[in-house]
């Protein structure tokens, strides 16, 4: 069966590609055929997926009673897992916090649209279920696995709880997602924006510096000066995670999307590479990442009440980040010396050019 950008397949349609296409991934199914991962999903209702209740808010009140589960936030280039408890929550309107030792979550309720409660059986015969939510374009935002240790009879009463009356197989996503105009050659004030950068006292102020100015992430590392930030060669990812590996080095990365940000803070161990995948499968930590897919990857400094902190960032080709990393500190706390000698060594792009 072969679908076109002008035909949407019907569920019926949905399933029996599906069924003849057993080793494609879930994400490469919904590509061939046109749709987005929602629809794929719920194609399954009334079979081996529900619909439930999208709140952020109604699923923050209920997960911790699964006990450890995988949570897996995504964007189109990385995945990252964290096997751990939800724990330590804190909810609020326009964003909501979980804080636990292993679960680590910022939630922007806004984003969630649809949520499913879906139940597989492998190819090994074992049963998987899952909490998925997704935004109103049909992309994930965010998803939870249940683990043999989690509490299969506190998932099922979530989603008998949860469960709406409405349980159509039919997914129309919204109209496009917005456009981004982040390109590098537009206009930015640099005396404005260097004077706001320079008085910056926390982290969490950069993206409200990027509205007031009216200005994307990626013209701004343009524009700001190597003094703040400079290219790098995309291979410093792996550069920089086989030395924080070898050295026992604890980092923080961040994967996320409109819906979620996802936080690993601690050491790396097991990584490898498949194809253009980079992979870390530690314990309690999993990160598939696309390497081809970063067009950009800066080293950036930002200057906190603490002193500067230094971070990588990995933007893809529209400017929208993928992937980004800094050295595990505390809040209060000045940036580990190892971690800022570790980015400032490794080679600028300007370098890796002339050589």
């Amino acid at each position: 069966m072969t679908m076109t950008e002008s035909i949407r397949p019907t569920p019926s349609e949905i399933r029996a590609y599906r069924a003849e296409n057993p080793k494609l991934r879930e994400r490469d199914i919904a590509a061939k055929l046109g749709i987005s991962e929602a629809a794929l999903v719920a194609a399954e209702c009334g079979l081996t997926a529900v619909r439930i209740e999208s709140s952020a808010g109604r699923f923050l009140e209920r997960v911790e009673e699964l006990g450890e589960v995988l949570a897996l936030t995504r964007n189109e280039s990385a995945v990252h897992e964290k096997v751990g408890v939800y724990e330590n929550i804190k909810q609020g309107h326009a964003a909501a916090l979980v804080l636990g030792s292993e679960i680590d979550l910022r939630i922007f309720p806004g984003a969630w649209a649809h949520g499913f409660a879906v139940t597989k059986t492998d190819a090994k015969g074992e049963v998987r279920r899952s909490l998925q939510f997704f935004d109103k374009w049909g992309h994930a935002v965010h998803k939870v696995h249940l683990r043999p240790q989690s509490n299969l009879a506190a998932y099922d009463k979530m989603v008998e709880d949860l469960r709406l009356d409405d349980q159509s197989q039919d997914f129309i996503a919204d109209a496009g997602a917005p456009a981004t105009d982040d390109a590098v050659d537009a206009a930015v004030d640099t005396a404005e924006l260097r004077d706001r950068w320079s008085k910056l006292t926390d982290t969490h102020q950069f993206p409200g510096m990027l509205r007031k100015l009216n200005i994307g992430r990626r013209r701004a590392l343009h524009a700001i000066g190597d003094d703040f930030a400079w290219r790098l060669d995309t291979a410093c990812i792996e550069m920089m995670m086989r030395s924080a590996a070898e050295t026992a080095l604890p980092i923080m990365c961040f994967v996320g999307n409109g819906g979620v940000i996802q936080i690993h803070s601690g050491p790396v161990v097991k990584i490898g590479t498949m194809g253009p995948w980079l992979n870390v499968m530690d314990e309690t930590f999993h990160l598939h990442l696309r390497t081809d897919h970063i067009a950009e990857l800066w080293a950036v400094r930002k200057p906190t009440a603490d002193g500067h902190v230094t971070s990588l960032e990995g933007l893809d080709a529209k400017g929208e980040m993928i992937i980004q990393f800094f050295g595990k500190r505390k809040e209060g706390s000045s940036e580990r010396a190892e971690w800022r000698s570790l980015v400032e060594e490794l080679p600028r792009l300007e370098a890796v050019v002339a050589a």
